[in-house]
């Protein structure tokens, strides 16, 4: 029998389909990200299961690298993607930005940021971080984790110098001495630790959100199927990510070229037991986009629970069962 959540999610899932009926041709493309942040994404890559999936529909599978949540929002805004992987706090700020996104799926539950220094540095708390320069990427997770940090500390953006560089460039400012610290991100994060000496001196795995899989609202209203196919595909990467972990940890190896120790560390704090998208993710972003409003980040007119609700939507996964 099936349960009322499945059904209310059945009917909203059937919503987006009736919509969808009078949209124009299904489209020769989809144009979706891999991320090594998203080791997942990997594995659906490498096994080319999106591609078996729609081959005799005739649709294309177009794979585009995103450095960054920024930069999947970037792309998603500028319909260069259909579906983009990114933090769920970094999805909430461009969604109150105006970037039209609806987040559908969760494809990791990860601690894949904290703060970041050198021994040499003197830094032991985020306290210490005030009149230090601090290395950042704009709109992620590590940048929402920063000023939660630092709103925590009794301090604001205000308080540190801010150099904002794409992730990779921050770690190697963080090594190179040009930064006294770093708002990191795995698995460069696990390489700074593992293979440069970095030393995470603040950590928090409550403030880290979900890793979620976002869609272009405008491509999810036009083609519901797909959007529900697409899902379907990635919990069959999911799957094979779980039940092969050598195979997975050996699409992260060839995909970043860093060693099997920095890998292992990463997915140390990777949790892929989740896939489905609804109350605890909902919670968790909102409660961060509560946090960067008490922070000043967010303008207080902005309806943070509203916005969530409106970004986080269940219904295309309402078929998996976990």
């Amino acid at each position: 029998m099936l349960s009322l959540r499945s059904i209310v999610l059945g009917l909203a899932a059937a919503a987006f389909a009736a919509v969808g009926l009078a949209h124009a041709d299904e489209p020769t493309e989809i144009r979706i990200d891999w991320a090594t942040y998203n080791p997942v994404s990997l594995v659906l890559k490498k096994e080319g299961l999106l591609e078996k999936e729609f081959e005799k529909d005739g649709i294309a599978i177009t794979w585009v690298q995103s450095a960054g949540s920024n930069k999947a929002l970037e792309f998603l805004n500028a319909s260069s993607l259909d579906f983009g992987s990114t933090a769920g706090a970094a999805a909430l700020i461009g969604r109150i930005n105006g970037n039209p996104v609806k987040s559908v799926y969760v494809y990791s539950r990860p601690e894949w940021t904290a703060l970041v220094t050198r021994p040499d540095a003197g830094i032991s708390s985020v306290a210490d971080l005030k009149g230090k320069s601090v290395a950042v990427t704009r709109g992620t997770d590590p940048h929402i984790f920063l000023v939660r940090a630092l709103a925590d500390a009794g301090l604001t953006e205000k308080d540190v110098s801010l150099v904002l560089l794409q992730h990779a460039d921050g770690k190697l400012a963080l090594l190179r001495g040009d930064v006294d610290a770093w708002a990191g991100l795995d698995p460069l994060m696990a390489s700074a630790e593992i293979e440069g000496g970095a030393q995470l001196f603040h950590r928090n795995p409550d403030n880290n959100t979900w890793g979620v899989l976002n869609v272009r609202e405008e491509f999810a209203t036009e083609h519901p199927e797909i959007v529900t196919r697409v899902i379907a595909t990635y919990e069959k990467a999911r799957a094979k990510a779980i039940a092969e972990p050598d195979a997975l940890k050996a699409a992260l190896i060839e995909a970043t070229k860093l060693p099997d120790a920095v890998i292992a560390r990463q997915l140390e704090r990777t949790d892929l037991s989740h896939s489905l998208i609804g109350d605890a993710q909902r919670q968790t972003i909102e409660a961060a986009g509560l946090a960067l409003q008490q922070a000043g980040v967010v303008a207080a007119a902005v309806d943070v629970k509203a916005v969530t609700g409106e970004l986080v939507e269940p219904s295309f996964g309402a078929s998996i069962s976990q």
